[in-house]
């Protein structure tokens, strides 16, 4: 990814999902996830989205996928929160969390507590004003009468409405009655069920969770970047969407999976 930035390369999203804290061995050296502390982790973590922020558009967006770890004495690590406070620190604007609700979750033998049937995704932009297409990820309303979903466009701040004023910061203002067509902005917990993959390891990112982060984050054309390939998953759905991509994996084993499942000719680092 430095060197891609020292080209001039952009890409207009980035969407990955990187190794869980202290869950897998992947058995390569250098590899991310098996660092001593979750603060160890954080910092790499940190690392390497700064040199996602460096390859991406000054509009674009990065949205993750991360899952939390359970430590000593049956703590949970909010290893999740910890990377967002972490990366909006570190300069990122945090966007959003966004619930992936798994109907499918791993079993688990636990007897004081809830079973595990989440993860989150963060969404997250380079500037405050970021390429997002609402409009691509619209999901069907479950008010058939479409009587909840009449609603008035909002003007932004700064924008000029029909008295002549402009919208003064923090306050919204109507312009019209915008038609019902049976859809509503997409929520903010997906549902959407694990997969595998053959040949994969099992830890496959979800081409249903995937395709969302993609259609909202890249225009037709628009380079979408995974630094974590793994399979390839992500380059598969930005591809199949008409949307170029650019994967980095550390892990050449995978680089057999990627050939088979894509089309075009990958940029592997």
């Amino acid at each position: 990814m430095r060197r891609w930035a020292s080209q001039g390369i952009k890409a207009q999203t980035c969407v990955t999902s990187p190794p869980y804290y202290g869950l897998r061995d992947y058995g390569h050296e250098g590899q991310i996830g098996l660092e001593e502390t979750p603060e160890e982790y954080i910092a790499a973590m940190v690392e390497v989205f700064r040199c996602v922020r460096d390859v991406l558009a000054d509009d674009g967006t990065l949205w993750v996928n991360i899952g939390d770890s359970y430590g000593i004495n049956k703590q949970l690590m909010g290893i999740p929160w910890k990377l967002a406070f972490a990366l909006q620190s570190d300069g990122w604007t945090l966007r959003q969390d966004i619930i992936w609700h798994k109907p499918n979750p791993m079993p688990e033998s636990v007897q004081d507590r809830c079973t595990k049937a989440h993860e989150y995704i963060f969404l997250l932009s380079k500037s405050q004003k970021y390429y997002y297409d609402y409009e691509a990820i619209k999901e069907a309303s479950v008010d058939p009468e479409g009587s909840a979903n009449r609603y008035k466009t909002p003007f932004f701040a700064g924008e000029k409405h029909e008295s002549g004023g402009y919208s003064p910061i923090g306050a919204t203002h109507t312009k019209g009655i915008k038609e019902f067509d049976g859809s509503r902005n997409k929520r903010s917990v997906w549902t959407v069920t694990t997969k595998t993959y053959e040949g994969a390891h099992f830890a496959v990112f979800p081409q249903d969770l995937i395709e969302p982060c993609v259609l909202a984050g890249a225009p037709v054309g628009g380079i979408v970047l995974d630094p974590f390939m793994g399979s390839g998953t992500t380059a598969q759905v930005a591809q199949d969407l008409g949307r170029q991509y650019l994967g980095c994996e550390l892990n050449p084993e995978y680089e057999p999976l990627q050939k088979k499942r894509l089309r075009q000719l990958a940029l592997i680092l």
